[in-house]
């Protein structure tokens, strides 16, 4: 059983985040780097998937060179290979990214069985890569994915929907894109991070397509600063605290 795995390199959300003075890029120079949960799961599924079925997981990202980090990290817990597609610092649109993916898949040695993705990258939430993907490779998709049972040639899924769950039985090769929950990832070991060292990735550098999807400008929220209301000090303020119980239903 082959598995691929496809991440993104994104922004630690808990850093601030500040726009370009062009106003359509994230300012990264400050900010540390990661995957989604929804990655992280995806990782840990196909690491057992093969540690039950035999067979390989190879883990692919778009992204900066920069992005071998996050491959190595994903190495350290049970993938066999890296494949790196190369790009400068621009952000690829879902079209450009799906089509090199797919590229990617097709012209690999590994005849892939399941290709796992998040359901949704953690910075841009576009929701379209892997469907994309499937439907250049020609392959069955299932989306929001939290259960799976995959045998040799076909795999379960289960989703939530409002009124339960949904099930899937799909032939394989298939495509399918999972949610957080679907597992608890396992943390990297040291011996881990020594042979993540060692394991090989290919880099791929494919030229940007001309994007078909235009970004007029970003914009980061505007957050309400809270402040701490002093009421008093002392005997002085036991009028206040009773007003705000009054005003709260408490008295």
């Amino acid at each position: 059983m082959d598995v691929l795995v496809c991440i993104k390199r994104v922004p630690l959300s808990g850093g601030k985040f500040t726009i370009t003075e062009d106003g359509l890029d994230i300012e990264t120079a400050k900010l540390g780097f990661t995957i989604s949960p929804h990655e992280e799961v995806a990782v840990e599924e196909a690491v057992r998937i093969v540690e039950q079925h035999g067979g390989s997981v190879t883990v692919l990202t778009l992204g900066p060179a920069e992005a071998e980090e996050q491959i190595r990290e994903q190495m350290a817990i049970g993938a066999d290979r890296g494949i790196l597609i190369e790009t400068d610092s621009q952000e690829w649109d879902p079209q450009a990214t799906a089509t090199a993916i797919a590229e990617a898949i097709t012209e690999d040695e590994t005849d892939f069985d399941l290709v796992i993705m998040g359901n949704e990258s953690a910075d841009a939430s576009g929701y379209q890569v892997g469907i994309r993907v499937a439907h250049k490779l020609g392959r069955p998709i299932v989306t929001g994915v939290k259960a799976m049972t995959v045998e040799a040639d076909k795999a379960t899924f289960e989703r939530p929907v409002k009124t339960g769950r949904e099930l899937y039985e799909v032939s394989l090769p298939a495509v399918v894109t999972v949610l957080d929950g679907l597992n608890i990832p396992r943390y990297p070991s040291v011996p881990g991070r020594i042979r993540a060292k060692k394991k090989p990735i290919e880099r791929r550098n494919p030229e940007r397509p001309e994007s078909r999807l235009v970004k007029t400008r970003l914009e980061v929220p505007v957050t309400e600063s809270k402040q701490a209301q002093v009421l008093g000090s002392g005997p002085e303020a036991a009028p206040a605290i009773v007003e705000i119980f009054k005003q709260i239903g408490v008295i």
